[in-house]
């Protein structure tokens, strides 16, 4: 029996994922972080066991309804824990965020505007009083009847669409149109009302090229297609399509990527002409505050925002202090620079996790465990300082603080370390260490340990020469103007500066016709794919070899199974009850949809009959489940499964399962799936690699194993940029280029470039004192930034 005060959280018997029984106390009301090398089992504790079964207790403790679902969801694999809180979590949102999602949306800020402007703003003589729902470009209310609240609208003209005029309609002039049958048959229509296809564009009467291409008409003929000696084609009834009807169409209803992007070189985007590209109706514009409309106030940074705010007389003071006390800790995270009306996705992974945590922050909850998963990721180390001081405003507040963690001065600044290990997969799953984070120093096998007390300062290494030089710029995009970067070919090269300075625009400006390029790979963290259907196996081709090996089995061949029978993405063998997914989502009314086991295979995602086939004692499912190290066992004498296993290892993969959803894996292990599927393909002539911030969720060790690869692919000849917070890494390359001095306006222009050691010693560099740490070199002079 636990006192009722019992002041922690006490787990017995956790064995979600790869946990063997794990039995931890952890404190209430202090900052803890769990650590471990990647793949060691502190996300299955602390999101998979301990947040988990918060949120079973509070389905628990709602309508009857709710519970129904939730027993689909099923319970963690914990024999009990005592004295735990409600919790909130944080995770690292893997979605892409859509175009209308927007700093102000994340944060509700644009909520709190549009109430001032609603109740405060000064209207035109006459005007009715608005709803707040009148001033944003979200709802129908609000948007621009023009763009639909897009704020751009997208036009065709003659250039884009008939690049070449010297040639005939016949010979591809209107290079918008399709290929194949589908361009014939509008070329054959063409000619059936009467055009001329084989004379050159330039040469058809004005009005023609106008209807051609323009027209909202789409009249039917009778097509009679040329008859070719081999085969017989009778009539039919064609319906043409002019070339910005089609390019338009294509655009706003085509499922197909591809097809939407080649529709895109055709279109030219504009501001919207009705409301000047502010997305609004005219009534709410005429609207104002402080002399401004919402639109203009959207779109000044924060820290100017803030400064209109205070302007103002004291009969609005209420509602502006509300949004004052609402900006505050967004500025308080370093992210002034930022306005309303930035869209998502153009933020960074690092700025969108802080401007979440800013809205936690302001919540008021006490006594609740905030679950965070690795709110470090992607912060320059000049940003990890006012990270710190928040998650220490939060415990103060009353509340407990759970970290996953890998950054070393995060962990340093814990009350409380638990560190699972020692290592990834089936080597780890135990709590090596839970207590003091000093006391770790004592732990035999803690990777952890290695790093946070035995780190010496990384070795100077001797500087490549490089074989030429790749010249970028100048550019001038969001915050870069003329900015103009050289990175050495043949050469690691760092790219730095704290979030929001300019780095990703900046790389984000190589491509493949740049000179001295050759193949460019670019690999970065988006998901390897948005549903449990996609996974490891099929990501790199792995499982094509996989299933021929079993339909090649006696067993296989006996029953007539093919190759199409071990998919689970066709119906023949897979689980017709969730389709071959594994899992069946599980509706909540009032609350995100989640992925349950499916009820019939359990997970299996094959029928029954598929399963009883084996290959060397495991069916499909079995095989499936191995992880990556047990599979390269496994499959040691089959050549083409074992080199695509190797390079998984090789980036530190091992204890990835093969069937592992691509919904479970994390942005940095999406991209080290990619930098494999990469190095397994056998490279021929210079290659060069561009990766963002490589080392995001891995922990010191993984990082090792990584800068092997990635120096490994120089060192044969390629070259290798790479945007990075990580100042061992930094202190590891060839050549640095130091974006800043700050993020938004205060950034964008190039502080310093050299190797590292040059670098660590910059003026007026924001990375130049942590750089000088990690190299053990002398550090720039007093006057630069730190902090």
């Amino acid at each position: 029996m636990h006192h009722p005060h019992d002041p922690y959280v006490r787990v017995r018997g956790a064995r979600e994922h790869n946990l063997k029984g794990v039995d931890v106390d952890i404190p209430r009301d202090v900052l803890a972080v769990f650590t471990g090398v990647s793949g060691s089992g502190k996300s299955s504790l602390a999101f998979g066991t301990i947040y988990a079964e918060a949120q079973r207790r509070y389905f628990e403790s709602v309508a009857p309804y709710a519970r129904r679902l939730i027993h689909q969801v099923g319970a963690p694999k914990v024999g009990e824990i005592t004295g735990l809180p409600p919790a909130v979590s944080l995770q690292q949102r893997r979605s892409a965020p859509t175009s209308r999602s927007s700093v102000g949306t994340v944060t509700n800020l644009s909520n709190s505007l549009r109430m001032l402007f609603s109740r405060a703003g000064d209207y035109p003589p006459g005007a009715e009083r608005l709803d707040s729902d009148a001033f944003s470009p979200n709802t129908a209310a609000g948007a621009c009847p023009e763009c639909h609240g897009l704020g751009q609208v997208h036009r065709t003209t003659e250039e884009l669409l008939v690049p070449d005029p010297s040639l005939s309609i016949r010979e591809g002039a209107i290079a918008a149109w399709p290929g194949a049958w589908q361009g014939k048959n509008l070329r054959d229509i063409l000619d059936a009302l009467g055009y001329d296809v084989d004379r050159a564009w330039h040469e058809l009467p004005a009005e023609a090229r106008e209807w051609i291409l323009f027209t909202d008409e789409q009249p039917v003929v009778t097509v009679h297609p040329v008859r070719d000696a081999d085969r017989i084609q009778r009539p039919y009834q064609g319906t043409y399509m002019s070339a910005r009807r089609y390019v338009m169409k294509t655009f706003s209803d085509s499922r197909s990527p591809t097809l939407r992007t080649k529709a895109e070189r055709f279109l030219s985007s504009a501001p919207c002409p009705a409301c000047d590209g502010s997305r609004l109706r005219p009534e709410a514009l005429a609207v104002t505050f402080a002399g401004r409309t919402i639109a203009e106030l959207a779109a000044l940074p924060l820290t100017e925002l803030m400064g209109h705010l205070r302007a103002v007389d004291e009969t609005t003071r209420v509602l502006t202090d509300d949004l004052e006390s609402r900006i505050a800790p967004v500025l308080e995270l370093g992210l002034g620079y930022l306005a309303l009306d930035r869209s998502t996705p153009t933020l960074s992974a690092g700025e969108l996790q802080r401007l979440r945590l800013a809205t936690q922050l302001r919540s008021g909850l006490f006594g609740v465990v905030y679950v965070l998963d690795e709110p470090s990721a992607g912060l320059h180390p000049a940003d990890t300082e006012a990270l710190l001081t928040v998650l220490e405003r939060l415990k103060t507040a009353g509340n407990s603080v759970f970290v996953v963690e890998h950054h070393l001065d995060v962990v340093r600044g814990a009350d409380w370390l638990v560190d699972v290990g020692p290592r990834a997969g089936e080597h780890g799953g135990e709590v090596l260490h839970s207590g003091p984070v000093a006391e770790l120093a004592t732990v035999e096998g803690s990777e952890t340990a290695r790093f946070l007390f035995g780190r010496s300062p990384t070795p100077v290494r001797e500087v490549r020469a490089p074989s030429g030089q790749l010249k970028v710029g100048p550019v001038t995009r969001h915050n870069l103007r003329g900015v103009t970067a050289e990175f050495p070919l043949g050469a690691f090269t760092a790219v730095t500066g704290v979030s929001g300075s300019g780095k990703s625009t900046l790389i984000g400006e190589i491509t493949e016709e740049s000179a001295g390029v050759g193949r460019l790979v670019s690999v970065d963290q988006r998901p390897i794919g948005r549903t449990p259907r996609s996974n490891l196996a099929t990501y790199t081709g792995l499982f094509d070899v996989v299933r021929k090996e079993f339909a090649a089995t006696d067993q296989a061949r006996a029953r007539g199974f093919g190759v199409g029978r071990f998919s689970f993405n066709v119906a023949g063998g897979r689980c017709e009850t969730c389709q071959g997914e594994g899992f069946v989502s599980v509706e909540l009314l009032f609350l995100p949809s989640t992925y349950a086991p499916c009820p019939d295979c359990g997970g299996a995602r094959y029928n029954a009959e598929t399963l009883e086939v084996t290959y060397r004692g495991r069916n499909i499912a079995q095989v499936l489940d191995l992880t990556v190290e047990s599979a390269a066992e496994f499959f040691a004498d089959t050549p083409a499964v074992a080199r695509s296993l190797g390079t998984l290892l090789d980036v530190g993969l091992g204890y990835l399962r093969l069937g592992q959803p691509a919904t479970e894996l994390s942005g940095g292990e999406a991209q080290r799936i990619k930098l494999a599927s990469e190095l397994q393909r056998g490279r021929r002539g210079h290659t060069l690699y561009l990766l963002d911030e490589p080392t995001t969720g891995l922990h010191p060790a993984d990082v090792e194993v990584l800068m092997r690869q990635l120096h490994g692919l120089v060192d044969a000849g390629h070259t290798v940029i790479v945007v990075e917070h990580d100042m061992s890494v930094v202190a590891d390359a060839d050549w640095v280029i130091d974006l800043g001095p700050g993020g938004g306006d205060a950034g964008g222009r190039i502080v310093a470039t050299g190797p590292p050691t040059e670098v660590a010693r910059a003026k007026g560099s924001a990375t130049a004192a942590y750089l000088a740490a990690a190299t053990g070199s002398p550090g720039a002079p007093a006057d630069g930034r730190r902090g």
